[in-house]
């Protein structure tokens, strides 16, 4: 369909030209050579989230997106392929480090608001010997760089004062993380880990405008508030960057049946030029909470009409759905939610509830159970045991009949 004379979509367009634009397929298979770098490419970013549950969310949109795999090899890609670095590009994410320059706006704002606000002053000596410990060390833990087994703690989330000093330098730019230990980073300099090439000045509407760009590749078809939410730019240098976009005929303005502002007006909407409008695409997929399908909620209400909120913070007895909840793809449709746990003791993968929207299309049983089956086997689990709470009906238990990937 040319772009030329597509001035409007349905929703049931929007929704394939947005799941094809993240790098969902009907068939779900890894490649062989080099097999992360479609979904890598077409996601740009991969959330990082310490709930691990059932598995580390930034592993979980590879397997959304083709199936099992070892995730170690995605580590050795992430880590130790020197293509990719992390920093708060959506809230804590991977990232190609080629990109890392897009960003020294952000450093230089975290580095003036600790200025103003009083913290860098606050926590001047600390930071000091941060820095000196990691020039003269080398990479290292917090608890490394720590002066002594218990260093007293403050009051942000039990952090440590070096932890605290640690993380403003790494917001600066001045320290990046080289790999984790569980879910601790290890932090080294930047000159010890960067390169010259990404550590170049990129003028702030520039990155600003590479980073929207990105994000239109990302999403295929998006609002404003969508493009700007995907790197976390403000909106209006965020609408400053579309309108730049739009002139160079990189961004299409287009109109999605049903798609209105709370007074009812058109919401202004782009594809871009790149982004194709499948005939037909209706792919399977469990998916973490923190998968960019999901995770501005708005755009899954207007693109799904799927309400998702996450319960992780909810006390018990106020959950609705689950403690974390996997919303499940069925058909190209969000048809409803698994709240998982890996009982890696025993060897299970427990589906604490499972619940159905109430569209959800005929298949959807059927295609849960598929799906935790391939979770359960990449997970190396035994058995999908279920506890029957919430209205997919699952058997109580069965087992994985499909092989851990090799």
């Amino acid at each position: 369909m040319s772009h030329k004379s597509l001035s409007t979509l349905s929703l049931a367009e929007a929704r394939r030209v947005a799941l094809a634009a993240q790098g969902f397929r009907n068939v779900r298979k890894i490649g062989k050579r080099r097999p992360f770098d479609t979904a890598l490419n077409r996601l740009h970013i991969l959330q990082i989230d310490s709930v691990n549950v059932f598995a580390r969310s930034h592993y979980l949109p590879v397997f959304s997106r083709h199936g099992g795999y070892e995730p170690p090899k995605l580590d050795q890609q992430l880590w130790g392929s020197g293509e990719f670095t992390e920093y708060w590009a959506h809230e804590a994410a991977f990232l190609p480090i080629a990109d890392r320059k897009l960003f020294g706006w952000r450093m230089d704002d975290f580095r003036n608001r600790h200025m103003s606000d009083g913290r860098a002053e606050a926590f001047s000596r600390v930071i000091s010997d941060v820095r000196a410990r990691l020039r003269d060390g080398g990479p290292q833990l917090v608890r490394e760089l720590e002066s002594g087994p218990r260093e007293t703690r403050g009051p942000w989330w039990d952090w440590s004062d070096t932890k605290r000093a640690v993380e403003m330098l790494f917001a600066w730019g001045e320290v990046v993380s080289v790999g984790r230990e569980g879910f601790q980073r290890r932090y080294a300099l930047v000159e010890q880990a960067v390169s010259d090439e990404h550590l170049e000045s990129v003028e702030r509407e520039e990155a600003q405008m590479q980073l929207v760009e990105r994000a239109a590749d990302s999403l295929g078809v998006a609002t404003l508030a969508d493009l700007a939410d995907y790197h976390r730019l403000k909106r209006g240098e965020a609408k400053a960057a579309v309108q730049q976009l739009e002139d160079q005929g990189i961004l299409i303005p287009v109109e999605v049946d049903g798609w209105r502002t709370s007074s009812g007006a058109r919401e202004p909407t782009w594809i871009h030029r790149d982004a194709r409008v499948p005939s037909r695409l209706a792919p399977n997929a469990l998916l973490t909470p923190f998968d960019p399908i999901t995770w501005f909620r708005p755009r899954a209400e207007r693109l799904f009409d799927f309400h998702y909120r996450i319960e992780i913070y909810t006390p018990k007895e106020q959950r609705q759905f689950g403690y974390y909840c996997l919303p499940l793809m069925v058909g190209g449709k969000l048809a409803g939610r698994i709240d998982l746990k890996a009982d890696r003791t025993n060897r299970d993968l427990l589906v604490q509830a499972a619940w159905q929207e109430s569209a959800a299309p005929a298949q959807t049983a059927e295609v849960a159970r598929e799906l935790l089956a391939e979770a359960a086997a990449w997970q190396g689990l035994d058995a999908i045991r279920t506890s029957g709470v919430g209205n997919l009906k699952l058997p109580s238990i069965f087992t994985p009949n499909v092989r851990a990937p090799e």
